[in-house]
């Protein structure tokens, strides 16, 4: 197993960089999403550790080896890392067996390494198969079996998942997480999916403007991002202006919430919960009087999602709330409601407008 370093990094394209002083490490056998927008730098770092572009400075390093640096250069055929691309790029003039024998060739005992790769990845009877005779699940099996036969200290997955419909996604990727683990190989995931990298990754590094800005386990990152754009770009979130009464409790049209203080103390600043950390209580069964706590309003709209729902319901002070609650709901649009606070949010520094 392969340790993965990333020092002070820097990289890009004909002289413009991507990717500044990025540092990352990824520990042996640990499976890592590293997440971001479309332009944040996630594909430049991927290629970087590839081998298919020179970083302009800093280092990578394999284990003990430096295959990136001032005076060290690792070629990508001699970096032992394995690469699944997205839709699985495999050779449709080849079969199979010839797909994933393509960097095997000069090895030894060829035939047994890909017989013994494609029963890993439960293909061991499709080895004459053409790639267009395959389902996109399979493809991608194969796509795995083919960066698997050379043995690498180290997996990259470049999107592997985003041509295959969402039934079929959810299991694929699952059984390609199960099976890397099984075999302590040190994997690296680049995707745009928050639920993809949440779901499957130890660990997921968010990528913005080039910078690793928060390196975190996935239920820490959901839980307590670093910063109020984090929130936003990982999974739904409900914003609303607050002030700070002491260090852990924030006044907000919902009232009283206790909150983790995140970014430089402040005394006015934007409340952050998840969806389901709110409670929608029948305000004629409950009545002010008796729960005057949380804040009132009407439910403006109810978005069913198969397991859940998401109730949206305007506040009597005009700011629009989201709501998630398990299963389905019956027809409550126009009701009066009151809306309750669980658990703890976070209190982030308000935004500067655009331009400050």
């Amino acid at each position: 197993m392969t340790a993965v370093g990333v020092n002070a990094l820097e990289a890009g394209y004909s002289a413009v960089p991507v990717l500044f002083d990025l540092n990352l490490q990824v520990p042996s056998g640990l499976f890592l999403a590293v997440l971001g927008t479309s332009g944040s730098g996630k594909t430049t770092l991927l290629r970087a550790l590839a081998g298919f572009i020179k970083p302009t400075s800093g280092s990578i390093t394999f284990g003990d080896t430096v295959v990136a640096g001032p005076s060290s250069w690792v070629p990508p055929e001699r970096r032992r890392v394995g690469i699944v691309p997205q839709e699985g790029a495999l050779f449709p003039h080849l079969d199979v067996f010839g797909n994933v024998a393509f960097g095997l060739r000069g090895q030894p005992r060829i035939e047994e390494r890909v017989a013994e790769v494609l029963e890993l990845v439960g293909l061991g009877g499709r080895a004459m198969s053409r790639p267009q005779e395959l389902s996109g699940g399979q493809m991608q099996r194969v796509a795995l079996a083919r960066a698997l036969a050379p043995r690498p200290d180290v997996v990259l997955l470049d999107e592997p998942f985003s041509a295959l419909d969402a039934g079929l996604r959810q299991r694929v990727r699952h059984e390609v997480r199960s099976l890397l683990s099984s075999l302590g190989t040190t994997s690296i995931l680049v995707t745009h999916d928050q639920e993809e990298a949440l779901s499957i990754a130890d660990r997921v590094a968010i990528v913005r403007h080039g910078q690793i800005v928060q390196d975190d386990t996935p239920s820490r990152l959901y839980e307590a991002p670093a910063d109020l754009e984090t929130a936003r770009f990982i999974g739904a979130v409900v914003e609303l202006p607050a002030t700070r009464i002491d260090d852990s409790t924030v006044m907000s049209a919902l009232g009283l919430t206790e909150v983790d203080i995140s970014g430089a103390p402040v005394r006015d600043g934007v409340l952050t919960l998840r969806p389901e950390q709110l409670v929608i209580v029948d305000e004629q069964r409950v009545g002010s009087a008796a729960r005057p706590e949380g804040a009132t309003g009407r439910v403006h709209a109810a978005s069913y999602h198969g397991h859940d729902t998401v109730i949206t319901v305007t506040l009597d002070t005009g700011e629009h709330v989201d709501v998630r609650i398990p299963g389905p709901v019956p027809s409550i649009a126009g009701d009066r409601v009151r809306i309750l606070a669980t658990g703890r949010g976070r209190l982030y520094p308000t935004p500067l407008a655009h331009g400050q």
